[in-house]
């Protein structure tokens, strides 16, 4: 079974997905035909196949899991100093305003850590550990949210155009009473 870029597996899965290239491996040693390994494992001939050439050529290393494809990039020590330096702001790192973007902690991340990742990496990264997409509402510092509800409740209804009645031969968006 192919999946894109080598994911689709979690963990766990990748695990389980390694016993069962290992009982190929000895079913193999067995003397046991490819298609018949197939029809034990419920896999495809081809899958089979693929596995007796790497097993025969690097042993049974060739069909062991190489890992996860998308390995994290930081530690878990390196991860909780990064969330310590984002929680003091990007004014504490020499940027003009309080906003965090993925391009900021991208170079961050570059300096602290001398790992490279692209923004879209550092966006699957965030939101692995729990950070969030957020975007500030941008409110005048002068509102007054009093006085605003205050003006719907009691000019709005003076200010706004009363509803037209409708006439006999205009239109409604209603249907005609049945005669």
């Amino acid at each position: 079974m192919r999946y894109a870029q080598g994911g689709g597996l979690t963990n766990a899965e990748r695990v389980a997905r390694e016993r069962v290239r290992l009982e190929a491996v000895a079913r193999f040693e067995a003397g046991e035909t490819n298609r018949a390994v197939a029809a034990v494992l419920r896999v495809t001939d081809r899958s089979v196949e693929r596995w007796r050439r790497q097993w025969r050529e690097a042993g049974q290393a060739g069909v062991s899991s190489k890992g996860s494809p998308g390995r994290p990039k930081l530690s878990v020590v390196q991860m909780a100093r990064l969330e310590r330096e984002l929680e003091r702001g990007p004014l504490a790192h020499g940027w003009s305003d309080q906003r965090w973007t993925l391009a900021r902690v991208k170079n961050l991340i570059g300096r602290l850590f001398h790992v490279s990742c692209t923004v879209e990496g550092t966006w699957r990264l965030l939101k692995r550990h729990g950070w969030s997409w957020q975007q500030p509402t941008r409110r005048a510092i002068e509102r007054d949210d009093d006085a605003v509800e205050r003006w719907k409740k009691e000019v709005w209804p003076r200010v706004r155009a009363p509803r037209r009645r409708a006439t006999a031969g205009s239109s409604s968006r209603t249907r005609p009473a049945s005669r």
